[in-house]
């Protein structure tokens, strides 16, 4: 059994994925897009974002990325710009404490620091910012 984490980016999937890769090394296994659809008809239609509007053709239906050792999942979903990422944190766990402290400042560019990097108990380095997507990270150095 396997549990894997899906991010939906409401609209800005791509543009994460381009952030993740240049600030986190992120590296996408698999892309695929609406007008990719086997479905003939839901190709077609685009598959209707709920307000009636049809999603773009080119967005990601869904995307699989590498963080390390980790694969998740993404999709632009419904594509109405408005991507809610609530009652989540990704932990991120950097090798030592000057990488924590990278990729914690790499993830505050255009993003809001909830907690700012400090020593703590349980590690030299750890803060928790929510990126310019609004997902919700805890960077901790080992």
């Amino acid at each position: 059994m396997k549990v894997q984490s899906y991010l939906f980016f409401d609209g800005r999937c791509e543009e994460a994925l381009e952030f993740y890769g240049s600030k986190l090394g992120a590296k996408v296994k698999d892309l695929l897009r609406f007008k990719d659809n086997p479905d003939p008809q839901g190709a077609a239609e685009g598959c209707g974002n709920g307000t009636g509007a049809p999603i773009s053709p080119d967005k990601v239906m869904h995307a699989s990325f590498q963080i390390g050792d980790t694969e998740l999942l993404a999709s632009d979903g419904m594509a109405q710009g408005q991507p809610k990422f609530q009652g989540i944190s990704l932990a991120l766990t950097a090798p030592n404490e000057a990488e924590a402290r990278r990729l914690f400042d790499a993830l505050c560019e255009g993003g809001q620091v909830q907690m700012p990097m400090a020593k703590t108990f349980f590690s030299p380095a750890f803060g928790m910012v929510a990126d310019r997507f609004g997902v919700s990270w805890m960077v901790l150095a080992e």
